[in-house]
């Protein structure tokens, strides 16, 4: 592909937008570390794979995987895929939006769910999804009001995990810890005025962590939806953790005090 006006590049290059993403249920993966993981752990998603011939050559693990999968792989000049996203490195994919499943069989038989309520901060929300896949949960829910996980710049910014565990959004706060406690999930929100310190919260078993708003934390509604309100000491002159690294503190609380209440 040579002609950066054509169609088709126009046509990936709207996949920035949410209405062309909601118009047409794909979405992009911008750069070698994204394309990579989508490839290997989402092929049936994978529409196509666009790269420079200077990134096939620089990336060959990336062709091998997609051709061994049978995925469409194009080769394109470098002011084509500029013109498609300018934050693609050489490399891009197109993949298709699933539609969400069941979300009481989601968290079936989970023992570790991150909830992201009311979190509109694209870098926030995905920096939150790839610390939940360190930690070894299971899933991460993002209520009606937060970012789109599709996102472009929420995609990068989970680095490939995005294709590592489910991620769902749309249900609300309500719906998410309803579920939550039908799946024998306790509900604890992080919260920095919680009534119950991080090394004294419930830790040791399964629980679904909700994360609110970077600027204004949870509400009083949200609040009261959860067993126990935690909050994370601040030992030091510091005024407040931001979300993400109040999130990953709680998810490696969780993950750790699991495995050691574990037989």
């Amino acid at each position: 592909m040579t002609n950066p006006r054509a169609d088709r590049v126009r046509a990936v290059r709207a996949l920035a937008r949410r209405s062309a993403r909601q118009r047409s249920a794909q979405y992009l993966v911008e750069g070698p570390q994204g394309v990579r993981e989508a490839v290997t752990h989402a092929a049936a998603e994978v529409r196509d794979v666009y790269l420079t011939v200077e990134a096939s050559q620089r990336y060959p693990e990336i062709v091998d995987v997609a051709v061994a999968a049978d995925l469409r792989t194009h080769l394109v000049a470098p002011e084509v895929l500029a013109e498609m996203s300018p934050d693609a490195q050489g490399v891009l994919a197109v993949l298709q939006v699933l539609e969400p499943g069941d979300l009481g069989a989601l968290l079936a038989g989970t023992r570790l769910v991150a909830c992201l309520a009311q979190v509109r901060d694209p870098g926030n929300a995905g920096t939150v999804i790839r610390a939940a896949d360190a930690a070894g949960a299971d899933a991460v829910v993002l209520t009606a009001e937060s970012v789109d996980q599709h996102n472009p710049k929420v995609v990068r910014s989970t680095a490939g995990s995005l294709f590592h565990l489910p991620v769902v959004r749309g249900p609300s706060l309500a719906e998410v810890t309803d579920a939550a406690r039908v799946a024998g999930l306790t509900v604890l929100a992080a919260d920095g005025a919680g009534e119950v310190a991080l090394d004294d919260a419930p830790l040791g078993a399964p629980a679904l962590w909700v994360f609110g708003n970077e600027a204004h934390g949870l509400g009083a509604e949200a609040r009261s939806l959860a067993d126990a309100v935690v909050r994370i000491p601040i030992h030091g002159k510091a005024e407040s953790l931001n979300l993400a690294m109040a999130a990953t503190l709680c998810l490696y609380a969780s993950a750790s005090a699991q495995r050691r209440a574990a037989p």
